[in-house]
C-alpha cells in the first residue's frame, strides 16, 4: 500500500553526491533537538495516513538537515581521501524549493560544494562548484509525470517527503502502525506516525514519521535500528515556508567560465532510492517484506582467492580507485552450510559477499543472509 503513490512533492529531490556506499566509518550522531510536546486533537493511525494522501501542496521552500550513522566497520585506509566517507555519515544540509510538479530545486551545501538540482517545465539542470560543469536536458512532453532518477540508483532520502513515499510502500501486514507522541519541527506542531516491522529477522526497530498537523506534509523521519534509541539515519526541516516561491528560484543563471553539457533524458523505470530486482536479470529478491535479500553476482570476483594484484576498477566506477583485496580482507570470514565468504554488518543493513562471487544483501540479520544463500 502507499498512500503517496499520486503525490510526486519533493520526491525526485535526491542529490547524487547522497549514495550508498558500503564502505566507510561510523561518526556519532545526536538527534535534532527536542522541543515541548504540543498539545494536538488525537488522530489514528489511519486517520494520519488519509491526511497524508489528501494533502495539496501548492509551494514550499526551507531547510533541511541530513544525519546518517549506520554503525559500519572502520575499514581505514581503503579508501583514498575521505569523499566517499563523508557522504554516508555525518551531516548534510541542503535547501529546498517547490512551486508544483514542473518546477523543484535542490541545493546540497556541504563540504563537497554546492549542487544543485533545478527543474523548472521541460528544462533540467543539474550543477556543481567544484567542477564548475552544468549539465542540461530537455524532458519529453509527458514531463510532468517525469522525476529524474538519482545516481547511483541506490540512494539515501534526500527529504522527509521522499523517506516517507519509500517507507509507505512498504506498509502491509508485516507493519504495525501506530500513532507516537507530538512533536515540534521546524516550529510546526506534528503528529508522529509509527511504522515497526513484525519480522524479528529485521534490523529496522521503527521508522518514525513527523507530519504538519496543519499542512499534513512530512516533517521529519527517522530510522531507528534494534537496540538503539537514536537515529541511524534522520532528515528533518529545520526551517520550513509554505508560501509559494518566486519564479526566480527555478531559472538556472549560468556561473562565469561553466562548462554546460546537452544530455537527452532518459526515463527512469524505477522510483528513486528504490532498487528493482526485475530491471536486472543478474538480481533476484528472496523473501519479501521487511526481510527481503537481494541476491547477485559480482562480475568476475572470486572471494575466496586473494588476487596477486589489485585489480581495475569497475567500469562503471566514477570514483577512486579501491583495493578490493583489502577491503574484502578487512572484513570478517564467515562460513555454514551454505559455504564460505565475507561478511559487512551495519546498524540497519547486513551484506554477505560469497566465495563463488555471490552478493547477498538485506536490511536484515546475517542468518537470514546465510539461509537465503542455502536457497
Amino acid at each position: 500500500m502507499s498512500v503517496l503513490r499520486s503525490r510526486p512533492v519533493l520526491r525526485w529531490l535526491v542529490p547524487a553526491t547522497a549514495a550508498v556506499a558500503v564502505i566507510g566509518g561510523g561518526a556519532a550522531i545526536g538527534t535534532f533537538a527536542a522541543e515541548a510536546e504540543p498539545s494536538l486533537p488525537p488522530r489514528t493511525a489511519a486517520q494520519l495516513l488519509v491526511d497524508l494522501q489528501t494533502s495539496r501542496l501548492e509551494g514550499l521552500s526551507g531547510t533541511v538537515v541530513q544525519r546518517a550513522d549506520l554503525g559500519l566497520p572502520p575499514l581505514v585506509g581503503l579508501v583514498p581521501g575521505n569523499e566517499l566517507t563523508t557522504l554516508l555519515t555525518g551531516t548534510h544540509t541542503l535547501r529546498v524549493w517547490y512551486s508544483g510538479p514542473d518546477q523543484q530545486r535542490v541545493a546540497l551545501m556541504d563540504t563537497l560544494g554546492e549542487q544543485d538540482i533545478i527543474r523548472n517545465g521541460r528544462d533540467l539542470w543539474t550543477w556543481q562548484s567544484r567542477s564548475n560543469t552544468a549539465t542540461h536536458r530537455t524532458l519529453g512532453g509527458d514531463a510532468g509525470a517525469w522525476k529524474p532518477a538519482p545516481e547511483p540508483a541506490a540512494s539515501l532520502p534526500a527529504t522527509p517527503q521522499q523517506a516517507a513515499d519509500l517507507a509507505l510502500d512498504a506498509i502491509d501486514p508485516s507493519t504495525e502502525v501506530s500513532v507516537g507522541r507530538s512533536a515540534t519541527v521546524a516550529g510546526r506542531d506534528a503528529y508522529e506516525l509509527v511504522l515497526q516491522p513484525r519480522d524479528q529477522d529485521s534490523l529496522v526497530h521503527q521508522l518514525r514519521i513527523a507530519i504538519d498537523a496543519k499542512q499534513h506534509v512530512p516533517l521529519r523521519f527517522e530510522v531507528l535500528a534494534k537496540g538503539s534509541d537514536r537515529p541511524a539515519f534522520e532528515v528533518a526541516f529545520t526551517q520550513v515556508d509554505y508560501r509559494r516561491p518566486d519564479a526566480d528560484q527555478f531559472r538556472f543563471n549560468p556561473p562565469p567560465g561553466v562548462t554546460v553539457n546537452e544530455e537527452k533524458a532518459e526515463r527512469p523505470t524505477g522510483k528513486p532510492g528504490h532498487v528493482e530486482p526485475k530491471g536486472d536479470p543478474q538480481v533476484r529478491a528472496v523473501g519479501d517484506g521487511w526481510t527481503t535479500v537481494l541476491v547477485g553476482r559480482l562480475d568476475g570476483a572470486d572471494v575466496g582467492r586473494k588476487p596477486a594484484t589489485k585489480p581495475a576498477a569497475p567500469k562503471a566506477a566514477a570514483g577512486p580507485d579501491l583495493d578490493m583485496s583489502k577491503l574484502l580482507g578487512g572484513l570478517p570470514a564467515v562460513s555454514g552450510d551454505w559455504g564460505s565468504g565475507r561478511l559487512l554488518t551495519s546498524k540497519l543493513f547486513s551484506v554477505l559477499l560469497t566465495d563463488d562471487g555471490r552478493v547477498l544483501a538485506g536490511a536484515v540479520t546475517p542468518e537470514r543472509l546465510y539461509q537465503a544463500a542455502r536457497g
